[in-house]
């Protein structure tokens, strides 16, 4: 009997469209064949499937709708959301509560890396090399001056819990500050100020099903603005996203190594994409994605299609691990 695949698209945050757009990408890629799949979005209170046309309200008591006059439950959850509550343990939590298995990192490693000031401090403690944001919270003095000289500009200015680059911003003078502070703060309550590094900026993917690890490409990221913000993200004529990057073979395998020791550290789960820097010799890492963009245009199918791979193959992969 085919086994009831949802895939979990939507979500509270300002990346809803980016989740919807992903959450169809990989509903079309799920084995269609070998699973019944589902489609359902969630916004606030409303949770609803879309199935053959027409749309049906979740039972949130146990994770299930009614389609003509049967019961329809859940085998296993694709988590598309980006942000909150797919990218931050909440849905995680409440999956994990009604006994349905799921793609994404468990509750406590998504709770982690969605913080981000969190997460770089923990990896910092095992010796991955990250940046050293300053972390602001809102209501609560500082200093500007002895801030910027600390951390000196231009620096970058952004939530401690967003995502697709909402509310960042590249600040090059004192008077820019405040600004981009404000347009942050509008975001989240807590605020990150980091340094900017000069070097390339790169991203690499990776997941594990069963004992299996396979790391991605790397991907070398060349923004034709600013800095890789969110229209840069997903309009791929506002960047170039070289894949494989032109990394030495040794920078190269530095930046699969860090991946692979951070997927370990975090205890991570299906699919994740680790963003960072090389600044000379040196790899830095930015932050963790445990629920990378699923777009067309995301670096995830990318990454599969520069290796040679079948996307569809590694969703079933990574669905029929969580399923024994």
């Amino acid at each position: 009997m085919k086994k009831n695949v949802v895939v979990i698209a939507g979500g509270n945050s300002s990346e809803y469209g980016i989740s919807i757009q992903s959450g169809n990408y990989v509903y079309a890629e799920i084995d269609g064949e070998r699973y019944n799949k589902y489609l359902m979005i969630l916004k606030g209170r409303d949770w609803h499937v879309q199935w053959n046309g027409k749309e049906y309200a979740v039972d949130r008591n146990d994770f299930s709708f009614e389609c003509e006059g049967k019961k329809v439950c859940f085998d296993f959850a694709y988590i598309t959301i980006h942000g909150n509550p797919g990218e931050n343990g909440m849905l995680q939590g409440y999956l994990d509560m009604m006994g349905v298995p799921y793609s994404t990192c468990s509750t406590l490693c998504e709770a982690l890396t969605f913080d981000k000031y969190t997460c770089t401090n923990y990896l910092q403690a095992f010796g991955i090399r990250t940046t050293n944001p300053v972390l602001l919270l809102r209501g609560k003095a500082y200093d500007k001056e002895v801030l910027l000289k600390a951390v000196g500009l231009p620096c970058f200015v952004k939530p401690n819990a967003e995502g697709s680059s909402f509310g960042v911003s590249k600040v090059k003078t004192a008077e820019a500050f405040d600004e981009a502070l404000d347009l942050a703060f509008g975001k989240c309550k807590e605020v990150l100020v980091e340094a900017f590094l000069d070097g390339t900026e790169f991203t690499c993917g990776l997941y594990r099903a069963g004992d299996k690890k396979v790391i991605f490409p790397v991907a070398e990221v060349v923004p034709k603005k600013e800095f890789f913000d969110f229209e840069a993200k997903y309009d791929a004529k506002m960047s170039d996203e070289i894949i494989p990057g032109r990394f030495s073979d040794e920078i190269t395998e530095k930046i699969q190594e860090m991946a692979s020791e951070v997927y370990d550290i975090l205890r991570c789960e299906g699919i994740i994409r680790m963003d960072g820097f090389v600044c000379g010799d040196e790899v830095i890492m930015l932050e963790v994605n445990t629920t990378p963009g699923m777009t067309a245009n995301s670096f995830i199918p990318k990454m599969v299609r520069a290796m040679g791979g079948n996307l569809k193959d590694i969703l079933t992969e990574i669905i029929e691990d969580k399923l024994v």
